[in-house]
């Protein structure tokens, strides 16, 4: 059983004034959240043709779950257990949702007006159990076209029941947050891609990359010394394959950020991009420079570790077991 623990603290609905005439799309929208008061009252704009909006919170201190309420949207409080499954594959498995068709957004993402009406055509398909939707990221006021980040296909408007999030590595908590990450969802029956993009403003500047990217490099860290075993495959995109296989051999090069950063300036066309072209790949480069010293850092502390057992024959305890006898 597993100890993720959600509790619906809200469930609102949507007053006659701020409430579309048109028809509802029958689709359940799910936003994995820790406090994006900034973010989400621009993405719920963009997802007020979805019937259902349900916001999956990580215990927010900022103003998220007012804003989730004043947009009628359902609020469910989870607790990660440090395992698996993380929060969106939680969601997929356990939350109760009023369609079977399920679209997966992130805050910092918005779905444009012509993804919306083509999301209401897809999903009277009964050919296919999932869609991949691709992404345009922008950075520094500007699409970014090149750097290796686009095109980016994830597989996020899907039929509940024919798929989740794959398992890549048997390592608990990295650090790198309750929600998934690098993982991308199995399908479990045909998909196919939608044609238009959405909006990704995962990095609306310097402070937010290094955030994020200070946690996804504890996971890569984490990865790496724990030789955990990733599935190099993503069924149903070839090049995401691609693109983890070749990240997979680059943990094993020298000089890793210098390569980053020519092999998305300069290879993938980042000088395209302009000034935030450059500086967008620098700070690739310096992501890769953290996953590598903290790799290092892992495997130096556990050398410290097992030179410290030669200084002394005193035994170490296990303080999780039952205390010892005595005051």
């Amino acid at each position: 059983m597993e100890a993720n623990t959600p509790t619906i603290t809200a469930d609102a609905s949507l007053t006659a004034a701020a409430r579309p005439a048109t028809a509802k799309v029958p689709v359940s929208v799910i936003i994995p959240t820790l406090n994006e008061a900034k973010n989400l009252p621009r993405c719920l704009d963009h997802l007020a043709w979805a019937d259902e909006v349900v916001i999956i919170d990580s215990g927010s201190t900022d103003e998220t779950p007012q804003i989730a309420r004043a947009y009628g949207a359902k609020l469910i409080q989870f607790q990660w257990n440090g395992q698996w499954p993380k929060k969106r594959n939680w969601a997929l498995r356990h939350a109760e949702l009023k369609h079977p068709w399920i679209l997966m957004v992130d805050a910092d993402e918005w779905i444009v007006p012509e993804l919306a009406a083509e999301i209401g055509e897809a999903i009277r398909s009964t050919e296919y159990v999932g869609y991949w939707i691709n992404r345009r990221f922008i950075f520094m006021g500007r699409w970014l076209k090149h750097c290796g980040y686009y095109p980016s296909w994830n597989l996020r408007l899907l039929k509940r029941g024919h798929g989740e999030f794959e398992k890549l590595t048997d390592v608990g908590d990295t650090g790198s947050g309750d929600n998934e990450v690098h993982e991308h969802v199995v399908p479990s029956g045909p998909v196919a891609y939608m044609k238009h993009d959405m909006l990704h403003f995962a990095f609306p500047n310097v402070y937010t990359f290094i955030e994020k990217h200070n946690r996804y490099s504890n996971w890569e860290a984490a990865v790496q010394f724990k030789h955990a075993d990733e599935r190099g495959e993503v069924i149903g995109n070839a090049d995401l394959t691609r693109r983890r296989k070749l990240k997979t051999l680059s943990r094993h090069m020298p000089f890793r950020p210098t390569l980053r950063f020519l092999y998305s300036y300069i290879w993938r066309l980042g000088i395209l991009d302009g000034r935030a072209g450059y500086v967008f790949c620098r700070l690739l480069g310096i992501y890769e420079f953290l996953s590598v010293v903290k790799y290092r850092e892992l495997c130096q502390a556990e050398h410290d570790v097992q030179h410290a057992r030669h200084l002394s024959d005193v035994p170490a305890r296990d303080w999780r077991a039952a205390p010892a006898d005595g005051p």
